[in-house]
């Protein structure tokens, strides 16, 4: 594996490997890897013939009171873990050559990136846009690989990617569970075993209310009083938000339908922003 830190030269390589006919994957991450990175590289291995994970912690994509500063930041075990699943090449960016000095372009999009998250976190979908742009330009893959654990931006990268004209196939990988059934994300690393404990919660409520569906219940609202009912009792959780959206819109619905439907969930344990779903 190959491991490239200057952006002059993962363009050099990725043309090279593109002139041999070579079909390029990109994952691109915040470092921290987990196994729901793992998971994405073999993914990624199934429609590509290189593979390329980028790990860099973005500025762009946190606010103001956000924890760039502690983002987990797993260097040599992302070496690691690249090396174990086979990826071909770890892009790791520096700050100030992603974004230099006088950087002033800033990519939006308007209408998938507006509800849920792009509420709460406003600076979240125009920092990922903007910086997986660059990835894209300086890369130039044939397919880009995502995690539905994060499906809100999985929609809004791929309306992007419609609206202009980006050449590149989006390809998503489940969302990856840990043996309790807590969604894997790195700020899990922040939990203590009662957070984790109280926080386990959200994964019994998406369950009730995949239940409730398959018992016959159609109602949105009828499912969203009974999530925050069962969250509610945790006294550590509190609620973000609890929507049912459709998958590729997120625009809010009312009533389930088969094929569409996301149950959509952000919340605080604590002092600790986690995010959940499950498809209805």
């Amino acid at each position: 594996m190959q491991k490239i830190d200057k952006l002059e030269v993962m363009r050099e390589t990725a043309l090279t490997l593109r002139r041999e006919g070579k079909r390029l994957a990109l994952l691109p991450t915040l470092g921290a890897l987990h196994a729901g990175h793992a998971s994405l590289i073999r993914v990624a291995r199934d429609h590509a013939d290189i593979v390329i994970v980028s790990a860099f912690v973005n500025p762009l994509q946190f606010g103001p009171s956000e924890d760039l500063v502690k983002y987990p930041r797993t260097p040599e075990f992302d070496v690691a873990l690249c090396e174990t699943e086979c990826a071909d090449v770890l892009f790791t960016p520096a700050t100030e050559d992603m974004f230099p000095k006088g950087f002033s372009t800033i990519v939006q999009e308007e209408a998938v990136s507006k509800p849920l998250c792009g509420v709460a976190r406003p600076a979240l979908f125009r920092g990922v846009l903007t910086c997986w742009l660059k990835l894209f330009n300086i890369i130039q893959p044939d397919v880009l690989v995502m995690g539905e654990k994060d499906p809100q931006l999985v929609a809004v990268v791929g309306k992007s990617a419609d609206d202009l004209f980006l050449p590149v196939k989006i390809v998503t990988g489940p969302l990856v569970r840990d043996a309790d059934g807590l969604a894997v994300s790195a700020r899990n690393s922040y939990l203590t075993p009662t957070q984790r404990e109280e926080a386990l919660a959200v994964f019994g409520a998406l369950r009730k209310a995949r239940e409730m569906v398959e018992s016959g219940v159609k109602s949105a609202d009828r499912l969203v009083a009974e999530v925050t009912h069962i969250i509610a009792a945790k006294r550590r959780l509190r609620v973000i938000y609890i929507s049912v959206v459709d998958r590729h819109t997120m625009e809010q619905l009312r009533e389930i339908g088969p094929g569409q439907c996301l149950l959509a969930i952000s919340y605080w344990i604590d002092e600790i922003r986690l995010t959940d779903n499950m498809p209805l």
